[in-house]
């Protein structure tokens, strides 16, 4: 496939991009994301490209720029519960296909880019299936009132030192 990469200066090129699934190139395990959560391969897209950036001669022949792709919207490991939570907060990192794309290009190799992509997609999905516990509404204790009050009094007593009294020069 043939995509257009725009670059830092603001000019295109065209660069060839290889994109396949883990499955049938790279011989990588099951994404685990949590303890009941593993993603197969099958449902990882990966694409190589071409990396930008210092590297000299190896840059511009290596295509060692990962993009990973993970559809939330097909995916058949989800529950509709799972589906809808992450759908509904990571809504602003996805494509309108329901797709989570994500770029790894820091390391000139390409299997570390890999696990990199990977290891950020397993927290991007964890964070966005974390349920948080709904906050329990609780009153202040008599003694923290108290303290406040207390406080409340002495830095009004402290200020009221601080204005000038008629009849004080200065």
């Amino acid at each position: 496939t043939v995509g257009r990469v725009r670059s830092e200066l603001g000019q295109s090129r065209f660069s060839l991009v290889r994109r396949t699934r883990f499955s049938e190139s790279l011989d990588v395990e099951p994404l685990r994301i949590n303890a009941r959560l593993t993603l197969p391969p099958k449902e990882l897209q990966v694409a190589f490209s071409r990396s930008g950036g210092p590297g000299g001669q190896n840059v511009n022949k290596v295509e060692t720029r990962v993009e990973l792709r993970f559809s939330v919207r097909d995916s058949e490991v989800l529950g509709e519960v799972r589906r809808g939570r992450l759908m509904e907060k990571l809504k602003s990192r996805l494509t309108s296909s329901g797709e989570l794309v994500l770029h790894a290009s820091k390391s000139r190799h390409r299997a570390r880019n890999v696990e990199d992509v990977r290891e950020r997609l397993a927290e991007l999905l964890r964070q966005g299936l974390h349920v948080d516990r709904a906050r329990r509404a609780t009153k202040p204790t008599r003694g923290s009132k108290e303290r406040r009050l207390k406080q409340k009094k002495q830095r009004s007593d402290t200020k009221k030192q601080r204005r000038s009294r008629p009849g004080d020069d200065g």
